[in-house]
Protein backbone atom coordinates (compact mmCIF):
# COMPACT_ATOMS: atom_id res chain seq x y z
CA UNK A 1 0.00 0.00 0.00
CA UNK A 2 1.40 3.41 -1.00
CA UNK A 3 0.99 6.45 1.25
CA UNK A 4 0.60 9.80 -0.53
CA UNK A 5 0.52 13.24 1.12
CA UNK A 6 -1.15 16.38 -0.18
CA UNK A 7 0.60 19.71 -0.51
CA UNK A 8 -0.42 23.01 -2.05
CA UNK A 9 1.22 24.49 -5.12
CA UNK A 10 4.62 26.00 -4.22
CA UNK A 11 3.93 24.98 -0.60
CA UNK A 12 1.01 27.38 -0.40
CA UNK A 13 -2.09 26.54 1.68
CA UNK A 14 -4.44 24.07 0.05
CA UNK A 15 -7.51 25.16 -1.90
CA UNK A 16 -10.21 22.54 -1.29
CA UNK A 17 -13.62 22.45 -2.96
CA UNK A 18 -16.31 20.64 -0.95
CA UNK A 19 -19.48 19.80 -2.88
CA UNK A 20 -22.66 18.41 -1.34
CA UNK A 21 -26.24 18.02 -2.54
CA UNK A 22 -27.85 18.33 0.87
CA UNK A 23 -26.97 20.06 4.10
CA UNK A 24 -25.27 17.11 5.80
CA UNK A 25 -23.71 15.27 2.85
CA UNK A 26 -20.24 16.80 3.03
CA UNK A 27 -20.00 16.28 6.77
CA UNK A 28 -21.21 12.66 6.64
CA UNK A 29 -19.12 11.69 3.63
CA UNK A 30 -15.81 13.38 4.41
CA UNK A 31 -16.13 15.32 7.66
CA UNK A 32 -13.26 13.45 9.28
CA UNK A 33 -10.99 14.04 6.31
CA UNK A 34 -11.85 17.75 6.37
CA UNK A 35 -11.03 17.92 10.09
CA UNK A 36 -7.69 16.20 9.42
CA UNK A 37 -6.83 18.48 6.49
CA UNK A 38 -7.69 21.58 8.50
CA UNK A 39 -5.47 20.30 11.31
CA UNK A 40 -2.50 19.31 9.12
CA UNK A 41 -2.64 22.25 6.70
CA UNK A 42 -3.33 25.45 8.68
CA UNK A 43 -4.48 28.31 6.50
CA UNK A 44 -6.05 26.05 3.88
CA UNK A 45 -9.25 27.39 2.32
CA UNK A 46 -12.36 25.23 2.13
CA UNK A 47 -14.77 26.36 -0.59
CA UNK A 48 -18.10 24.99 0.66
CA UNK A 49 -21.04 24.47 -1.72
CA UNK A 50 -24.42 22.93 -0.81
CA UNK A 51 -27.06 22.70 -3.54
CA UNK A 52 -30.16 22.10 -1.41
CA UNK A 53 -30.28 23.98 1.90
CA UNK A 54 -33.74 25.36 2.60
CA UNK A 55 -35.43 26.53 5.81
CA UNK A 56 -33.95 25.01 8.94
CA UNK A 57 -31.53 23.04 6.77
CA UNK A 58 -29.92 26.29 5.66
CA UNK A 59 -29.09 27.28 9.22
CA UNK A 60 -27.81 23.77 9.91
CA UNK A 61 -25.51 23.87 6.87
CA UNK A 62 -24.07 27.21 7.93
CA UNK A 63 -23.48 26.04 11.48
CA UNK A 64 -21.89 22.76 10.40
CA UNK A 65 -19.48 24.38 7.95
CA UNK A 66 -18.21 26.71 10.67
CA UNK A 67 -17.88 23.84 13.13
CA UNK A 68 -15.85 21.66 10.79
CA UNK A 69 -13.39 24.20 9.35
CA UNK A 70 -13.82 27.41 11.31
CA UNK A 71 -14.77 30.84 10.04
CA UNK A 72 -11.20 31.85 9.13
CA UNK A 73 -10.69 28.91 6.75
CA UNK A 74 -14.19 28.86 5.25
CA UNK A 75 -15.01 30.27 1.84
CA UNK A 76 -18.80 30.54 1.84
CA UNK A 77 -20.70 28.45 2.47
CA UNK A 78 -22.52 28.85 -0.83
CA UNK A 79 -26.03 27.62 0.00
CA UNK A 80 -28.63 27.12 -2.74
CA UNK A 81 -32.26 26.06 -2.84
CA UNK A 82 -32.55 23.41 -5.56
CA UNK A 83 -35.37 21.01 -4.72
CA UNK A 84 -34.32 17.83 -2.96
CA UNK A 85 -34.68 14.70 -5.15
CA UNK A 86 -35.46 16.75 -8.29
CA UNK A 87 -31.97 17.92 -9.23
CA UNK A 88 -31.63 15.88 -12.45
CA UNK A 89 -34.71 17.71 -13.75
CA UNK A 90 -33.02 21.06 -13.18
CA UNK A 91 -29.67 19.97 -14.49
CA UNK A 92 -29.11 22.96 -16.75
CA UNK A 93 -29.37 25.42 -13.85
CA UNK A 94 -27.06 23.32 -11.70
CA UNK A 95 -24.59 23.11 -14.58
CA UNK A 96 -24.55 26.92 -14.64
CA UNK A 97 -23.45 26.92 -11.00
CA UNK A 98 -20.50 24.71 -11.88
CA UNK A 99 -19.55 26.90 -14.81
CA UNK A 100 -19.61 29.94 -12.54
CA UNK A 101 -17.39 28.17 -10.02
CA UNK A 102 -14.84 26.96 -12.54
CA UNK A 103 -13.04 30.24 -13.35
CA UNK A 104 -12.94 31.52 -9.78
CA UNK A 105 -10.09 29.29 -8.53
CA UNK A 106 -8.25 26.03 -9.24
CA UNK A 107 -8.74 23.54 -6.38
CA UNK A 108 -5.90 21.31 -5.21
CA UNK A 109 -8.54 18.80 -4.10
CA UNK A 110 -12.25 18.35 -4.82
CA UNK A 111 -14.48 16.33 -2.49
CA UNK A 112 -17.72 15.27 -4.15
CA UNK A 113 -20.35 12.55 -4.33
CA UNK A 114 -19.81 8.97 -5.54
CA UNK A 115 -20.64 8.65 -9.24
CA UNK A 116 -22.57 5.39 -8.66
CA UNK A 117 -24.56 6.60 -5.66
CA UNK A 118 -28.16 5.36 -5.65
CA UNK A 119 -29.50 8.88 -4.97
CA UNK A 120 -30.16 10.68 -8.24
CA UNK A 121 -29.12 14.09 -6.85
CA UNK A 122 -25.79 12.69 -5.69
CA UNK A 123 -25.06 11.12 -9.07
CA UNK A 124 -25.75 14.36 -10.92
CA UNK A 125 -23.34 16.37 -8.76
CA UNK A 126 -20.65 13.71 -9.23
CA UNK A 127 -21.12 13.72 -13.02
CA UNK A 128 -21.02 17.52 -13.24
CA UNK A 129 -17.92 17.60 -11.04
CA UNK A 130 -16.04 15.48 -13.55
CA UNK A 131 -17.58 17.29 -16.48
CA UNK A 132 -16.43 20.67 -15.16
CA UNK A 133 -13.12 19.99 -13.41
CA UNK A 134 -11.18 17.79 -15.82
CA UNK A 135 -7.60 18.28 -14.59
CA UNK A 136 -7.99 18.10 -10.82
CA UNK A 137 -7.67 15.61 -7.99
CA UNK A 138 -11.22 14.43 -7.24
CA UNK A 139 -12.20 12.15 -4.37
CA UNK A 140 -15.74 10.77 -4.30
CA UNK A 141 -17.07 10.21 -0.79
CA UNK A 142 -19.72 7.72 0.31
CA UNK A 143 -23.03 8.20 2.14
CA UNK A 144 -24.57 5.27 4.06
CA UNK A 145 -28.27 4.93 3.36
CA UNK A 146 -31.26 2.58 3.17
CA UNK A 147 -30.48 1.74 -0.48
CA UNK A 148 -27.38 -0.22 0.51
CA UNK A 149 -25.23 1.24 -2.25
CA UNK A 150 -21.81 1.28 -0.59
CA UNK A 151 -19.22 0.27 -3.15
CA UNK A 152 -15.63 -0.86 -3.00
CA UNK A 153 -13.52 2.28 -2.45
CA UNK A 154 -9.84 2.39 -3.34
CA UNK A 155 -8.57 5.43 -1.44
CA UNK A 156 -8.42 5.69 2.35
CA UNK A 157 -7.77 8.49 4.82
CA UNK A 158 -6.87 7.10 8.28
CA UNK A 159 -8.33 9.12 11.15
CA UNK A 160 -7.47 9.30 14.82
CA UNK A 161 -10.14 8.14 17.25
CA UNK A 162 -10.38 11.72 18.53
CA UNK A 163 -11.18 13.08 15.06
CA UNK A 164 -13.82 10.39 14.54
CA UNK A 165 -15.49 11.28 17.82
CA UNK A 166 -15.36 14.97 16.92
CA UNK A 167 -16.91 14.31 13.50
CA UNK A 168 -19.80 12.36 15.01
CA UNK A 169 -20.31 14.90 17.79
CA UNK A 170 -20.47 17.75 15.26
CA UNK A 171 -22.94 15.81 13.10
CA UNK A 172 -25.30 15.25 15.99
CA UNK A 173 -25.04 18.85 17.20
CA UNK A 174 -25.28 20.55 13.80
CA UNK A 175 -28.20 18.60 12.31
CA UNK A 176 -30.96 18.15 14.92
CA UNK A 177 -33.58 17.98 12.16
CA UNK A 178 -32.14 14.65 11.03
CA UNK A 179 -32.11 12.85 14.35
CA UNK A 180 -35.56 11.35 13.74
CA UNK A 181 -34.13 9.28 10.89
CA UNK A 182 -33.33 5.79 12.12
CA UNK A 183 -29.97 5.66 10.35
CA UNK A 184 -28.78 9.09 11.54
CA UNK A 185 -27.06 7.74 14.63
CA UNK A 186 -23.57 7.85 16.11
CA UNK A 187 -23.26 4.09 15.73
CA UNK A 188 -23.90 4.25 11.96
CA UNK A 189 -21.14 6.77 11.32
CA UNK A 190 -18.63 5.15 13.65
CA UNK A 191 -19.36 1.69 12.23
CA UNK A 192 -18.59 2.75 8.65
CA UNK A 193 -15.37 4.47 9.69
CA UNK A 194 -14.38 1.38 11.69
CA UNK A 195 -15.01 -0.86 8.68
CA UNK A 196 -12.93 1.36 6.38
CA UNK A 197 -10.22 1.57 9.02
CA UNK A 198 -10.04 -2.22 9.11
CA UNK A 199 -9.76 -2.37 5.32
CA UNK A 200 -6.75 -0.04 5.21
CA UNK A 201 -5.13 -1.23 8.44
CA UNK A 202 -5.38 2.24 9.99
CA UNK A 203 -3.35 2.57 13.22
CA UNK A 204 -6.41 3.83 15.12
CA UNK A 205 -8.74 1.36 13.45
CA UNK A 206 -10.74 4.17 11.81
CA UNK A 207 -10.73 5.80 8.37
CA UNK A 208 -12.88 7.40 5.71
CA UNK A 209 -12.86 5.94 2.21
CA UNK A 210 -13.19 7.43 -1.26
CA UNK A 211 -13.39 6.43 -4.89
CA UNK A 212 -10.33 7.71 -6.74
CA UNK A 213 -10.75 7.36 -10.50
CA UNK A 214 -7.73 9.24 -11.83
CA UNK A 215 -4.37 10.09 -10.27
CA UNK A 216 -1.18 11.41 -11.86
CA UNK A 217 2.02 10.87 -9.89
Amino acid sequence: MINVSLSGRDNRPLQILCLGCHSDDIEIGCGGTILRLAQQHPGSKFHWVVFSAVGVRQAEAQRAANMFVGHANLQGPMLMSFQDSFMPFGGAEIKKVFEELKPTFSPDLILTHFRNDAHQDHRLIAELTWNTFRDHLILEYEIPKYDGDLGQPNCYVPLSADLCEKKVQYLMEAFPSQRTKRWFEKSTFLALMRLRGMECNAPSGYAEAFHLRKLVL
